[in-house]
């Protein structure tokens, strides 16, 4: 199971953990009045208190035909009773005879969002009457802290245009500006993360040019080409700011990563670093190769390998090859 399995795994479990218990009340309440249209109705708008941020609320029987209105925040709408529900996606899966079930995403045609329903069996005797459910719009679901939570940052790695890799061993490094006063340049970026609210950078080797977030203005980057980089006033340009406390990657980190960026854009001069970024707020690490092939992966998994890790006991070219594709 991949991570973003796992994330979705856990931000379903999450909403039926919040649902289930009021669901399970409310469907013993409606086995009481089954099957009165017009009873079930108010009981589902009895209902709507324990089902926040819920979109829809109405019920059918085993055949999968409506017997309630679509009950909403605003009222109910009774066009709906008598209509067949048997096509929506999740009634082609198995329904719960007990509990609750959760649907997978799906556009609604009844509200045209997209959302995910929660399922609850009905049953009076141990016999199935049929079934409630409860519509939560996937933008109102999100808006709860713990099913809006970020993924784990895990190793990924694509492979870049065929184009580029049927070609690798055609091509050479071209010396750039960038490579000239990359020491000088690296420094200058370690000290604008650790010191003046840089907490996401990227660094294009080969065309000489850096990108940077701010922390306290993330929704834009600045650009800068090698001369601002390597200019001791660019700092002047960047007010100066706490290192955050947010950040996963701890400022001593910062050196290590870009003396690693360094090592691996003059490891080869076939297969080598095009661009780095980190980010230590996410600790996340990106890199592209000359190959085109990309690797995405956490500060901590990035600084367990030593550039041997990268080169292998065989030459750099094929060593990083096989990294990147």
């Amino acid at each position: 199971m991949t991570t973003l399995q796992q994330t979705i795994l856990e931000k379903k479990a999450a909403l039926a953990d919040t649902v289930s218990a009021p669901l399970g009340l409310l469907a013993g309440r409606i086995a009481e009045v089954w099957p009165d249209a017009d009873a079930i109705d108010l009981r589902l708008q009895e209902g709507l208190a324990s089902l926040p941020n819920f979109l829809l609320l109405y019920a059918w029987d085993v055949n999968g035909i409506e017997l309630s209105s679509m009950v909403r925040a605003k009222g109910p709408d009774p066009s709906w009773r008598g209509r067949d529900l048997s096509d929506r996606p999740y009634l082609k899966n198995h329904l719960p005879y007990k509990g609750v079930m959760l649907s997978s995403v799906y556009l609604s045609k009844y509200t045209h969002e997209f959302c995910l329903t929660a399922l609850q069996a009905v049953s009076h005797n141990n016999q199935l009457l049929g079934f409630i459910a409860a519509d939560f719009a996937i933008k109102d679901v999100l808006r709860n802290a713990q099913l809006a939570a970020t993924q784990e940052v895990r190793w990924k790695q694509f492979r870049g245009d065929p184009s580029v890799r049927g070609t690798v061993f055609m091509q050479t490094r071209a010396h750039s500006l960038f490579d000239e006063h990359i020491d000088e340049a690296i420094e200058q970026i370690g000290r604008l993360m650790r010191e003046h609210g840089v907490f996401h950078s990227k660094i294009h080797f080969s065309s000489g040019r850096c990108s940077f977030w701010l922390y306290d203005d993330p929704y834009n980057y600045r650009l800068h080409g090698v001369e601002e980089i390597i200019d001791p006033e660019l700092c002047l340009a960047y007010p100066v700011r706490a290192y955050p406390e947010k950040a996963v990657t701890p400022a001593s980190d910062i050196a290590r990563v870009l003396e690693h960026f360094r090592a691996l854009r003059f490891a080869d001069e076939t297969i080598y670093l095009r661009s780095g970024s980190l980010n230590i707020m996410n600790g996340m690490i990106g890199l592209t190769f000359s190959c085109d092939g990309s690797h995405y992966m956490s500060v901590r998994e990035f600084l367990l390998h030593d550039i041997g890790f990268w080169l292998g006991t065989t030459t750099g070219a094929q060593a990083a090859v096989r990294a990147a594709n």
